[in-house]
């Protein structure tokens, strides 16, 4: 990593309110070139407090546009960090509108030239995206990051139609977490009390909202900005990685957006910039090739961007499992279209005669995490284990063979009762029997027919069955095997079905393995330069003589039956700012199942979050705790929030739901 200190701008930064329509103040931080001439705005938008949370990640990108001509802005909405207003649903219908309040109020401004752009990772990325599908006329371009699309089915919630324990119930527990910190009044001054108070008293925990929408109804389809993509005008740089859920949205952004506006990158990370060298990488100048996008629609500059062809992804080279890795070995490809006429389908059909696949309800195990950020443990470990409690099917490879794009699975299926779940792995296998998994998917039984309708499957029926995997850029090495691994179970990153014991019998005959398989050409001219930041913040981690703990730890009991996962969401411990802030952050996640009883399933989230400012003798604390379990007919959902101030308790609620399982 290049830390870059010399800019064609000197710069300069200031805080400050952007007023909202009814009144409401939204903070914000400016960073801007110190020049005469205005210049365009790109703004960053998302909750995740601008003060301390994104602080250090905010300091590597913001000052660098700021150094290269930009007014770059980042802006907390409402009801977080120090914002003013309540904080109410995952990504609100006031949302956008209130991004584009913040987009036209930029480009009023003196030193804004009335061009923005607007960028972000994740909820940045969807933000972005939203906003741009209210088509502001400020607005002339976005790069969205990591970004969903699809509310209900390419998100935290539900994939395929199941619940996604490991993402509903975990993201549920974070945001409640992180709605509760405080304002700070380093920054609010003696309003943060009250206004912490009145936000305390309008949090509601969200698993149980999500819960009760079982299919893609009108509450997700709200916001989803794959419902309308003609709807953005803006040109749209989209941007992922193969090891992060959200990477299907870059390819229906490229296929569906018309490609004078759009263009799309998918390397091997994870959710994270793909220039902060974390696992998987290579990383790369991720801030020039934006600052090429900026330049073009913000400065109307030939940077050859738009040269650039319509989709670049990386295809990796076959490797054995690990759990994390510096640098995938592979090539860059250039896609003029999406569909691509390089890209053609492949059929493998499967073998045999039928099957009984009834998993173990802990196989999913070494699964890995939902949404990897770089960690140790993040990604799948060998697959062998998860292979022998599934039913495989396995194809030599003879010549290298490269995929790219979402593999399809069609199974011929008959079940027993009405509802259950199949899963689809697709693995390398390599002469030592090693297995890498290389993506995956899954399907509701109950949602064959469409995520956004319920229909139990007529017990002892037998029909067939399509669903898509993750997309993937990938090469199968000669010599290997292409293995499809399927099971009835996917714990903890799929609910089980209180029928899900039972599991269902495949039938060879009729069923396949669709890849998209690429002619084997790389791009030769697709570089990047090497990643560069400007200066950090400068935040600290005193030492500790705490034994670390596992990102990621598996227990079984033997005698009970019981598997039990642990992870780690995010490294613990204490940060300390350069401007005297002092944040101490623990959380723990536990799901446990008995290996043979979906109605086992329990799932476990704890945070306890401290932010202490000792000049001003400011000291407060957030514990959360929040469980889901199930029996047949409901979810039963406990949370609780415990606030302190100076060690006196300031708020204590305790919430306890019941929702019905059905429709699906």
């Amino acid at each position: 990593m290049h830390i870059r200190t010399s800019f064609p701008h000197e710069t300069t930064h200031e805080d400050l309110r952007v007023p909202l329509p009814d009144g409401t103040l939204l903070y914000a931080r400016v960073w801007r070139p110190l020049t005469d001439e205005p210049v365009p705005a790109l703004l960053e938008y998302l909750p995740h407090r601008l003060t301390d949370w994104t602080a250090p990640r905010d300091w590597q990108r913001h000052p660098w546009y700021a150094g290269h001509g930009y007014a770059s802005v980042r802006v907390d909405v409402r009801g977080h960090g120090n914002s003013e207003g309540l904080p109410g649903d995952a990504y609100p219908a006031s949302e956008p509108a209130d991004g584009v309040a913040v987009i036209e109020w930029l480009a009023a401004q003196p030193w804004c030239d009335g061009r923005v752009g607007m960028f972000g990772i994740s909820w940045g990325g969807f933000a972005s995206l939203r906003a741009a599908a209210l088509a502001p006329e400020p607005l002339k371009a976005v790069v969205t990051v990591c970004a969903t699309d699809d509310r209900y089915d390419n998100d935290a919630h539900y994939l395929g139609g199941s619940v996604l324990a490991a993402g509903l119930h975990a993201r549920a527990a974070a945001l409640l977490a992180s709605a509760c910190r405080p304002p700070d009044p380093h920054h609010t001054g003696a309003a943060w009390r009250e206004m912490w108070l009145r936000r305390l008293e309008a949090v509601e925990p969200l698993a149980p909202t999500w819960l009760a929408h079982r299919t893609r109804d009108a509450y997700w389809r709200h916001g989803s900005v794959r419902e309308d993509l003609d709807a953005i005008e803006a040109p749209v740089l989209a941007v992922g990685g193969w090891h992060d859920p959200y990477r299907d949205t870059v390819l229906r952004l490229v296929e569906h957006l018309p490609p004078d506006r759009v263009r799309g990158l998918i390397g091997p990370w994870s959710h994270q910039y793909p220039d902060r060298g974390l696992s998987p990488g290579p990383a790369i100048g991720f801030l020039q090739e934006t600052l090429r996008w900026w330049d073009h629609w913000l400065k109307g500059e030939d940077t050859g961007v738009m040269a650039e062809p319509l989709l670049r992804a990386y295809v990796s080279d076959s490797r054995p499992p690990a759990t994390v890795y510096d640098t995938l070995p592979g090539r860059w490809v250039g896609e003029p279209a999406w569909p691509s006429p390089g890209v053609s389908g492949v059929t493998y059909a499967l073998l045999g005669g039928p099957v009984l696949v009834r998993s173990p309800m802990h196989t999913g195990v070494d699964a890995g995490r939902l949404l990897p950020v770089g960690g140790d443990a993040d990604l799948p470990p060998d697959q062998r284990e998860e292979d022998g409690r599934s039913v495989c099917f396995d194809f030599p490879v003879g010549e290298e063979t490269w995929v790219l794009g979402r593999p399809r699975v069609r199974l011929r299926l008959t079940c027993g009762v009405p509802r259950g779940q199949v899963v689809a792995r697709l693995c390398d296998v390599a002469p030592d029997g090693s297995s890498t998994l290389v993506t995956r998917g899954t399907l509701n039984l109950s949602a064959r027919h469409g995520v956004d309708r319920s229909a139990p499957w007529p017990p002892g029926a037998t029909e067939e069955v399509s669903f898509e995997l993750y997309g993937v850029g990938y090469a199968f090495p000669p010599g290997h095997r292409v293995r499809l691994a399927v099971s009835s179970a996917y714990w903890p990153w799929l609910w089980p079905q209180p029928e899900s014991a039972a599991g269902f019998t495949l039938d060879p005959a009729g069923s396949a393995l669709e890849l998209p398989v690429r002619t084997r050409e790389a791009g030769p001219g697709i570089r990047f330069e090497e990643p560069e930041h400007a200066p950090p913040l400068g935040v600290s981690s005193p030492a500790t003589f705490d034994e670390p703990r596992p990102g990621r730890q598996v227990v079984r009991d033997v005698a009970e039956g019981e598997w039990r996962l642990e992870a780690e969401p995010k490294n613990g411990g204490t940060r300390v700012y350069p401007d005297g802030l002092e944040i101490t952050e623990e959380a723990r996640e536990t799901y446990a199942i008995g290996e043979r009883d979906p109605l086992s399933a329990r799932a476990r989230s704890a945070w306890t979050i401290r932010l202490h400012r000792p000049e001003l003798g400011w000291d407060t604390t957030v514990r959360t705790r929040s469980e889901l379990s199930c029996d047949a007919a409901d979810f039963l959902a406990c949370d609780e929030v415990v606030c302190t101030a100076g060690g006196e308790v300031v708020f204590h609620r305790t919430w306890e739901k019941r929702i019905p399982r059905t429709p699906l």
